[in-house]
C-alpha cells in the first residue's frame, strides 16, 4: 500500500515539474496586465486602418529621439553621422524608393532592418497567397531642417519638429505599388495590396518593432522604428 502511494506521489511530482518547465519555455513573449504576467496575445488585422494604425505623434517622437540621430541642419551634416547611418538602395527586389524631393535615403540600422523586413514579409505574404508579386514604394525617408523648411512652403502640415529628422522614420504608399514581373499577366488592385501590406505591418507593430500612423491625406503608412 505504501509503495502504491509513493508511486502516485512520484508520478504527480514529475507531471508538475514537466508542466512548470514547459510553461517557462513557452513564455518568451509576455505582457503585464494588472500586475499579472500573461502570454502576449497576437491578433489578425481586422480591416480598419485608422483604428489599427493610430499611434500618437508623441510615441513616434519618443522612439525617434531614443533610437535616432540628429536632427541635422542640412544634408552636409550627414557626414557627421556616417558611422550611424545606412544608405537605402533606390531599388531592391523587395521594395522601391520613390524619387525623393524633400528627404534623403538614409536610416539608422534599426530602421533600415525594419524596412527590409517589411519588404521581405510583404513578398512572402503574396507568395503564400499565390498572388502576383509587387513591391511597396517608399515615398519619404529622412529630412534635414532645410528639407522641412522647403517642404513647409508646399505643405502647411509639415512639422518643424518632424519625426523624419531622426533617421528612424519612413513612409510607404498604400495607393501605389510596382509589379515585379511584367510577364505575369495576373494583376492586383491597390486595395488588395494595401490589405496585404497592412497585415504585414500589423504583425510587426504587435511585435513592438514599430509605431504606425495611417495617413489619409498623404496616402501612406507613416512608420517609426522602435
Amino acid at each position: 500500500m505504501n509503495i502504491n502511494i509513493r508511486l502516485i506521489f512520484l508520478t504527480f511530482s514529475l507531471l508538475v515539474f514537466s508542466f512548470a518547465c514547459s510553461s517557462r519555455s513557452g513564455a518568451e513573449n509576455i505582457e503585464i496586465e494588472d500586475g499579472v504576467s500573461a502570454p502576449k496575445k497576437y491578433t489578425k488585422f481586422a480591416g480598419t486602418y485608422s483604428k489599427a494604425f493610430n499611434d500618437l505623434p508623441e510615441l513616434h517622437m519618443e522612439a525617434a529621439t531614443k533610437n535616432g540621430v540628429g536632427p541635422m541642419a542640412s544634408r552636409k551634416d550627414t557626414v557627421n553621422f556616417a558611422d550611424k547611418l545606412e544608405r537605402i538602395p533606390e531599388e531592391l527586389e523587395i521594395y522601391k524608393v520613390d524619387k525623393l524631393t524633400h528627404s534623403i535615403p538614409l536610416l539608422v540600422p534599426v530602421a533600415s532592418k525594419l524596412l527590409t523586413d517589411i519588404g521581405l514579409n510583404f513578398r512572402d505574404s503574396l507568395k503564400s497567397k499565390n498572388m502576383p508579386l509587387y513591391k511597396p514604394i517608399v515615398t519619404s525617408i529622412t529630412r534635414t531642417d532645410e528639407d522641412v523648411k522647403k517642404l513647409s512652403r508646399r505643405n502647411v502640415n509639415a512639422s518643424e519638429n518632424s519625426v523624419h529628422c531622426y533617421a528612424t522614420t519612413f513612409d510607404i504608399s498604400w495607393i501605389r505599388f510596382e509589379k515585379c514581373l511584367t510577364s505575369d499577366e495576373r494583376t492586383l488592385d491597390d486595395g488588395k495590396l494595401k490589405r496585404v501590406l497592412a497585415e504585414v505591418l500589423h504583425d510587426l507593430r504587435q511585435r513592438d518593432r514599430c509605431y504606425i500612423k495611417h495617413e489619409r491625406k498623404q496616402a501612406c503608412f507613416h512608420i517609426t522604428a522602435r
